[in-house]
C-alpha cells in the first residue's frame, strides 16, 4: 500500500509540521516533522520533504522530487518532477526547476570534511531539465540554466548559463525576464 505520511517523527522531541490552506498532497508524499509549509501547496506523487524546511505559498514539489531538509523554498516555486534539493539549500521566489534537475552542497563528496552549502536559486532564476547546480554556487536573479548544463561557479543575474561546464552568456531577447508561476 502506498501510504502518504505527514509528521515523519525523526526524533521524539520533534513537532508535527504545519501546512497552509488548501494544500494537495498525493500518495506516497512524506513530510517530516518541523516543516513549515505555506499555502496552496502541491505535490505530485512520492515527494518527500525532510525536516527543518521552510516553504512558501503556491508551491509544487513534483513527482519523486526530495527537499533533503534544512532548506528554505520561497513563494511561487515550481520543483518539477525527480528534482533533488540537497541540505542547506537556499531557493528563491518565483523560480522554476525543470525535471530531474539537480543541486548539490558537498563540494568533496565522502573524500573529506568540508562544510556542506548548497546553492542559492535567485529569484525568477529558470533551470532547465536534467541540469546540475554545483555546492555554494549563486544562480542570479532572472538568469537561465539550460537544460543539461552543469554549472560550476556563480551565474550573474540576467545571464544565460549553457554547456557542461556552463558558460554565460547574454540571455537571448526573446526569454521573458521573470518566470510567470
Amino acid at each position: 500500500m502506498n501510504h502518504t505520511i505527514i509528521g515523519y517523527e525523526y526524533t521524539e522531541d520533534s513537532d508535527e509540521p504545519h501546512i497552509g490552506s488548501d494544500p494537495t498532497i498525493r500518495a506516497g508524499t512524506i513530510i517530516y516533522n518541523d516543516v513549515a509549509i505555506g499555502d496552496h501547496f502541491s505535490t505530485g506523487h512520492y515527494a518527500l520533504v525532510r525536516e527543518l524546511t521552510e516553504i512558501g505559498d503556491d508551491v509544487l514539489v513534483g513527482t519523486k522530487a526530495v527537499i533533503d531538509g534544512r532548506t528554505t523554498v520561497g513563494s511561487n516555486v515550481s520543483l518539477q518532477t525527480g528534482v533533488y534539493v540537497p541540505s542547506h539549500t537556499t531557493i528563491k521566489d518565483h523560480v522554476f526547476l525543470g525535471p530531474h534537475a539537480v543541486l548539490t552542497n558537498d563540494p568533496y563528496p565522502i573524500r573529506g570534511d568540508a562544510d556542506l552549502a548548497g546553492p542559492k536559486i535567485e529569484e525568477h532564476a529558470s533551470i532547465g531539465a536534467n541540469a546540475t547546480i554545483l555546492s555554494d554556487v549563486t544562480v542570479g536573479t532572472k538568469s537561465f540554466v539550460a537544460a543539461g548544463s552543469v554549472v560550476v561557479d556563480d551565474v550573474p543575474p540576467e545571464t544565460l548559463a549553457i554547456g557542461a561546464p556552463a558558460e554565460h552568456r547574454s540571455l537571448p531577447e526573446e526569454v521573458p525576464q521573470r518566470n510567470k508561476l
